[in-house]
């Protein structure tokens, strides 16, 4: 019978249905804040049920010597050492969806309280006064809101503004025209939305792309007297930039819910006028915090059971009997994804994938959700294989698929082509006899690059001494090249070269390749494989 303990606190229905299903339950809803004792003993689970108070570090992964499963009641897995997890061989799983209606509901909920200032109005009422002019509001309908990431959350959030007979506009790079007039936005740019808004919130993960989104330098930008919301992660917005706009009296107010650092005992915006602050509730309702937690239950169970995978983060949703011929090729989807995602800064229209060959009689479904993930993991490091499908669907973007008979020297071979305003963009790859996977094709130039984990991808013009620019600026900066891959399309045509290097290339040598003026474009890549 599979074990599984829960260190985290959740529902007796999510207890019970452990229980229903015959696995043996554990429930120590307060075991994920003590680390050494959770170190001690779990090493005797199959799974793992967990919220946001456990972390699942590498050192107690290690300890896991018989995890197979580790099950994350909601979407965020900051909690979670994915790479560990995966080097080990267990599944992480999340709930993806059960929560956004919550998590919206805040954010709105947040916008009328600094809206009205609630909260302070309540606290001096509370104190016996009756200060009834010292708070003065401002309506929120006819005001422009601009929502900053029109993905699932960001989009109910757009439906309820529109109850609230808001004008809204949204920045979002991946959200198409389709869709923007679908949920009946405006998309502009983040320039344009920064000067128009008189509230903005903001609903996007935090990557390297959205760090600081809400800068200094953008905060700047803001029309005098808005307001800022933010009930998605911290570190979107520069918190002492902000409280010094609001000090100022250049920003009118802010809600916030998550922060830079968290628990957030100290903030710059703590104690500053008509600033309201919550300790990370956007899913904290009992209706969300049930969904999410029957949903983990459902999905630990079924894979404890089954072997069947849903809503996993290092894992395809395929069957047992199908990942052991899949598994490479699934390799090989996420890739091609990858690049293409790494290399388009437009928003994605449509994505056309070919099979061909051995490859077009596999379960497709999990081989498109692969490359779609892979594809939108630039801007949302949440996605995964099961949600993807779903978030592309959302924005618009239109997937088809082709499937045709053996046509080359390659058994199978995928190749996917993304449309966007501006361009089309394509890339092929097959899965060699030794398992590993190649790009064999990049905007139609054939080529054979094997898939590194730091690679340099350059176009320029077919000419004489490429080579030679490429290998001597390398050497002198000191970065060892692992391979090297070159392609034309024809003599003194359109060449390409794929650098796979040791180690991640400085910014500072890209720039030096580019000051010689003999590339179109340079750029690094990082893909997710084994050294």
């Amino acid at each position: 019978m599979p074990k599984v303990l829960i260190s985290d606190a959740l529902s007796d229905a999510a207890v019970q249905i452990f229980r229903d299903r015959g696995i043996e339950v554990d429930f120590q809803p307060k075991l994920g804040k003590d680390k050494e004792k959770l170190a001690e003993i779990i090493g005797d689970y199959d799974g793992l049920a967990i919220r946001s108070a456990t972390k699942a570090t590498e050192k107690l992964i290690e300890r896991a010597a018989n995890l197979k499963v580790i099950g994350r009641a909601g979407i965020g897995v900051d909690n979670v050492d994915i790479p560990a997890a995966s080097k080990k061989g267990i599944i992480v799983m999340n709930t993806p969806f059960g929560n956004s209606i919550t998590t919206a509901e805040h954010a709105i909920s947040m916008l009328m309280a600094v809206a009205r200032q609630i909260p302070e109005a309540n606290a001096s009422t509370h104190a016996g006064k009756w200060e009834k002019s010292r708070f003065m509001g401002v309506e929120v309908t006819g005001k422009t809101l601009g929502v900053i990431g029109a993905g699932n959350i960001g989009s109910i959030v757009i439906d309820r503004a529109h109850g609230l007979k808001m004008k809204v506009v949204a920045y979002d790079p991946f959200l198409s025209e389709e869709r923007a007039a679908q949920i009946g936005v405006e998309k502009v740019e983040l320039d344009e939305l920064l000067g128009r808004a008189d509230f903005i919130t903001l609903h996007v993960p935090l990557t390297d792309q959205t760090k600081n989104i809400l800068s200094k330098e953008n905060i700047a930008k803001l029309k005098p007297n808005v307001r800022i919301v933010n009930c998605a992660r911290g570190g979107l917005v520069d918190e002492a930039a902000l409280a010094e706009a609001i000090t100022e009296g250049r920003v009118a107010g802010a809600a916030f819910d998550v922060f830079a650092e968290e628990p957030a005992t100290a903030s710059p915006l703590f104690n500053l006028p008509n600033v309201v602050v919550t300790p990370h509730l956007g899913a904290a309702t009992s209706e969300a915090q049930e969904n999410v937690a029957l949903q983990v239950a459902e999905q630990m169970s079924d894979y404890l059971l089954t072997g069947a995978v849903t809503n996993a983060i290092n894992m395809p949703s395929i069957s047992a009997e199908e990942a052991k011929i899949m598994g490479p090729w699934i390799g090989l989807s996420g890739h091609l994804g990858n690049f293409i995602g790494q290399m388009t800064d437009e928003p994605v229209k449509s994505i056309n994938i070919l099979y061909d060959g051995v490859v077009s009689e596999m379960n497709l479904a999990a081989l498109n959700s692969a490359l779609v993930a892979g594809i939108m993991r630039k801007v949302n490091p949440d996605v995964n294989m099961v949600s993807a499908p779903v978030i592309a669907k959302e924005r618009g973007i239109q997937i088809s698929t082709t499937k045709q008979d053996q046509s080359g020297t390659f058994d199978g071979y995928v190749k996917v082509t993304v449309t966007t305003d501006k361009r089309e963009r394509s890339v092929a790859g097959t899965v060699f006899s030794d398992g590993k996977p190649r790009f064999i094709q990049i905007k139609g130039i054939n080529i054979d690059a094997e898939i590194g984990r730091h690679m340099v991808y350059t176009t320029n013009k077919d000419v004489p001494g490429i080579i030679g620019v490429l290998g001597t600026t390398m050497g002198e900066s000191g970065v060892n090249i692992a391979n090297f891959t070159l392609g034309r399309n024809d003599r003194a045509g359109e060449a390409i070269a794929i650098l796979y290097a040791d180690e991640a290339v400085p910014e500072a040598v890209l720039q030096k390749l580019r000051d010689t003026g003999k590339f179109q474009q340079v750029k690094t890549l990082t893909f997710d494989v084994e050294e």
